[in-house]
């Protein structure tokens, strides 16, 4: 079984070693940090440790004023009350000035599996990706957000960072070093490539693996900027393949999914893309029973693989 680490407790215990070289970093919350885990900067940094109460649009309005100040907020809520309740906020206080501010949605897509689908965001990298001068990253495991945040606090401008709720497999078995680009190939293949990103990165590595052992060669890239997309390394990972599959938790209207068919518009690739379907998360006793029901598994994004192929030779057949 693969090791499991929690993405939450890796985000708040890197953060707290960056800000203990950078004075300029401030940490704001929603009334949620002993879920988000801010509550180790609450315990460790407490001067900077701003709790502001369930009032997320005060506290993101309160972060354009820290970031306008020469500081660098990381502002923390579950992903559906930060990008719903305090859209406007994120769009006019932070985007159309492009301050510097780290928007960090905790408990992203189904992973708060039992509260249901007032507390499941399904659809919160759509919105953040719609921003202008918002950049948009979803980490696959604890190690890639260990990589990822030092550069999101190079980055200047705003950033969007989607973390799932409990443990994830660690996706990787070598750990390449990242950038910003946010695409990384961490499994070769020759006849088809999976683009995918978040918590799907450790199933397409799962379902790769599996149809190995059918003879079909698949390639897995992890995309952890979701928004801006690196079209020429997008490109470069289909050069050869005979197909495409793109995986996310998150709706399949405006993810990973809409944002790789849009490079590839003008391909002849055959594109399948694995997500949520056009509908709310619902409630469950686990994650896994969720992430079963809405087809989000290695079984699925192999079937799409295999579906994309056959795509393909069809195509083949009708060009002879």
């Amino acid at each position: 079984m693969a090791k499991t680490c929690d993405l939450r407790t890796a985000y708040a215990e890197t953060l707290v070693r960056l800000m203990e070289r950078d004075q300029r970093i401030v940490v704001l919350d929603a009334d949620l940090c002993r879920s988000t885990m801010t509550t180790l900067v609450e315990q460790r940094i407490p001067e900077r440790f701003i709790e502001m109460g369930i009032a997320e649009q005060n506290m993101v309005a309160t972060a354009a004023g820290l970031a306008l100040e020469g500081q660098i907020p990381f502002v923390n809520s579950f992903a559906v009350f930060l990008c719903g309740r305090a859209y406007d906020q994120i769009r006019q206080a932070i985007a159309i000035a492009n301050l510097n501010v780290k928007l960090v949605g905790s408990s992203a897509g189904l992973s708060d599996f039992g509260d249901g689908a007032t507390h499941q965001s399904v659809e919160d990298m759509s919105l953040m990706r719609s921003i202008p001068n918002m950049t948009v990253i979803s980490p696959s495991d604890a190690r890639d957000v260990e990589q990822i945040l030092p550069l999101i606090v190079e980055h200047q401008g705003p950033v969007y960072l989607r973390l799932a709720r409990g443990q994830l497999p660690i996706a990787e078995a070598d750990l390449a070093p990242c950038d910003l680009a946010g695409v990384r190939r961490i499994r070769d293949g020759r006849e088809a490539v999976v683009f995918a990103t978040g918590s799907m990165v450790a199933p397409a590595v799962d379902a790769s693996v599996m149809l190995e052992t059918r003879g079909i060669s698949t390639r897995v890239v992890n995309v952890s900027t979701v928004k801006p997309i690196s079209a020429p390394l997008i490109v470069a990972e289909t050069q050869g393949m005979s197909g495409v599959v793109t995986a996310e938790e998150h709706s399949v209207i405006g993810g990973l999914g809409c944002a790789i068919t849009s490079v590839l518009r003008g391909s002849r690739l055959p594109i399948e893309c694995v997500g949520i379907p056009d509908r709310f998360g619902t409630s469950a006793e686990n994650y896994a029973v969720l992430m079963e029901h809405y087809g989000l598994t290695p079984n699925a994004i192999a079937e799409a693989v295999s579906n994309v192929l056959q795509k393909r030779t069809a195509q083949d057949q009708v060009a002879v």
